[in-house]
């Protein structure tokens, strides 16, 4: 006997459909979170309209700064050293390049550079933050990569956030052969270099430094000079008699190129303030221009000449020596103040990316805001998320073949709720005809035509009238005249016949429901059945690794719990619906019984034969 058979084709088809509908509904984290393996994510949105960096035109692979704190960032769902921080694009498909420049959990900072592909200009863009990953680290897919963070014109990238030792360049190109004067650890982005005007820092030449006639070049970082700068420097590179020099003099910002006898200067319209941070670029191609704080300050029409030498940070080393005296600590081109972010490049970038740079990178800059964290709400975010990873192969069948219970038990007690209601109803109205008829069988079913009586044939009462009228037509035919009168014998014949149909009746309505009470029985049994077996494996395997410690057994205990908690999910809501089934078929089934008695009584008195007494008496 097939399952077929058994079940009905039409309860297959409905449990096949509740198991597809099951699957769409069921809560799938991968459609909306990157990973399911991490809990919380931010959207962080980056804005180049008006009211953020203004850029005009669409940036490609644009570095943007991240700033973290306790007040857009929960540093407590984090690991302590931030490894499991993880960057992907609006798709929330796409890993994204980035590096961390400063992270403390302690105090609640972090500053992180992510590489954006694309930003839109004059429109927002969205990316995600991904944390809280316990198994995450540093050589997990996704990592950081600070070399990765940067493009291939990219040529060097100094955070300055070594304490008192040579700056490491983040494109691994340049690094630093000497420490500048001392470090400064309240930067405009995190830890940064002080020069004191007599200690320049020397960039070696290198094939990546080197500048061709005509070629683009970006230079960039954030200064805080002291106050009198007098023809200071803050970048400096030649070669023979070609240089370009970068600087600020009279506390105004200035770049000029010296080729052979002739130099020629661009300055910004506006000097800028003493001791307080700001952005200051250079961008060379067939004309220089000279950005202070994201805006063109001042351009001068001309392209740099060849420039293949060493590179100078804080000074220029072709320039008299600064004497001692403090007034004139930055004379002869060494500057004093602070500097933080030298980036070079070998190509000209576009306003679009020097406003971006800056909106980004200063403090409170209007580029970057930070949504609110979300929490992963599907069924492998959070501590479910641990159980679930966690529970093993043997428990997994076990659970799945508890799911098929479940959808078993939902698709009986909905069919059967369903077919017991039709009934109700349908005998409802069979015995509002039935009455009018004054119980009389033959004449029912004039009165059933009369009515129009819809959905009638759903009733189980309709049914044994049926089968009685069957009864009568067989044994009375046809004619109308012949006189209608049934023996005890037939009376007792139809009786039974009317039995057996009710028995017919009553298993119909009791049909399926031997699988609720598997549900109901079997359930929990086989839920603890794959807790054993799991806590049996998790001991096992704690045996063999010889680890004994709570993080060791949590996991795999919680997992196998899994298996008894699906096994009283299938059983608690088959033991409420079997009762309520079982009520409502013990209602059907006795106004079953009640009517048969009812019908065969009405029989014997409507085609019972006449008392002897009174036929005498007439005689």
């Amino acid at each position: 006997m097939t399952a077929g058979t058994l079940l009905g084709l039409p309860m297959l088809r409905r449990i096949l459909c509740l198991l597809i509908l099951a699957a769409f509904f069921v809560p799938h984290s991968a459609n909306a979170w990157w990973s399911d393996d991490w809990s919380y994510r931010k959207k962080i949105t980056l804005n180049a309209g008006a009211q953020g960096s203004g850029a005009t035109e669409d940036l490609a692979r644009a570095p943007i700064l991240v700033r973290l704190h306790d007040g857009n960032f929960k540093f407590t769902d984090a690991k302590d050293d931030g490894s499991d921080l993880r960057f992907v694009a609006a798709d929330d498909k796409t890993p994204l390049k980035f590096h961390i420049d400063t992270y403390d959990g302690l105090l609640g900072i972090a500053l992180i550079w992510v590489d954006v592909p694309t930003i839109k200009g004059g429109a927002t863009t969205d990316i995600w933050l991904y944390y809280g990953n316990a198994n995450a680290n540093a050589t997990s897919p996704g990592a950081a990569d600070p070399k990765g963070t940067y493009d291939n014109d990219t040529t060097l990238i100094y955070h300055f956030g070594e304490a008192n030792a040579p700056a490491r360049d983040s494109t691994a190109y340049n690094n630093a052969s000497q420490a500048p004067v001392k470090s400064v650890d309240t930067a405009v982005i995190g830890r940064g270099a002080h020069f004191d005007g007599t200690a320049p820092l020397a960039l070696p030449a290198s094939p990546s430094l080197a500048v061709a006639p005509g070629s683009g070049f970006t230079w960039s970082a954030w200064v805080k000079p002291d106050a009198g700068q007098t023809q200071s420097v803050l970048f400096a590179k030649r070669d023979g008699a070609n240089a370009l020099l970068i600087g600020i003099d009279q506390g105004v910002p200035y770049a000029s190129i010296v080729s052979g006898a002739n130099t020629a200067r661009a300055t910004a319209t506006a000097p800028i303030a003493p001791a307080t941070w700001h952005h200051i670029a250079v961008v060379a191609s067939d004309r220089l221009t000279l950005y202070v704080d994201g805006k063109q300050a001042g351009t001068l029409a001309a392209s740099l000449p060849a420039l293949t030498g060493a590179g100078m940070v804080g000074g220029d080393a072709a320039a008299p020596a600064a004497t001692a005296a403090p007034a004139r600590a930055n004379a002869g081109g060494g500057f004093a103040g602070d500097l933080d972010e030298l980036e070079i490049a070998k190509t000209a970038r576009s306003a679009s990316f020097i406003s971006a740079a800056y909106a980004s990178q200063a403090e409170n800059g209007p580029m970057v805001a930070y949504g609110q964290d979300e929490e992963n709400a599907g069924w492998s975010g959070g501590y479910f998320g641990v159980i679930l990873r966690s529970v093993t192969i043997d428990g997994w069948v076990v659970i799945g073949i508890l799911m098929v219970m479940m959808a078993i038990s939902i698709v009986v007690m909905i069919s059967k709720a369903r077919y017991i209601g039709r009934v109700a109803r349908a005998n409802s109205r069979f015995l509002e005809v039935f009455t009018r008829a004054g119980g009389d069988p033959m004449r029912l079913e004039a009165e059933l035509a009369a009515s129009k009586v819809r959905g009638i044939d759903a009733s189980v009462l309709y049914r044994i009238c049926d089968a009685g009228q069957d009864e009568l037509k067989r044994r009375f035919g046809t004619q109308s005249s012949a006189p209608r009168v049934l023996t005890s014998q037939a009376i007792a014949s139809i009786r039974a016949n009317l039995d057996r149909v009710s028995a017919y009746e009553g298993q119909k309505l009791n049909s399926m429901m031997v699988l609720l009470t598997i549900a109901i029985s079997g359930g929990p049994f086989l839920g603890l059945l794959g807790t054993v077996v799991g806590v049996m494996i998790t001991f096992a395997a704690i045996a063999a690794t010889g680890d004994v410690n709570i993080n060791a057994i949590a996991p795999g205990i919680a997992a196998a719990l899994v298996a008894t908690v699906a096994g009283l999910a299938v059983a608690i809501p088959a033991l409420f619906g079997y009762n309520y089934l079982i009520t409502r078929i013990k209602d059907v089934t006795t106004e079953l019984h009640a009517f048969v008695d009812e019908f065969v009584t009405r029989l014997a008195e409507v085609y019972s034969p006449e008392p002897e007494a009174p036929r005498l008496a007439a005689e």
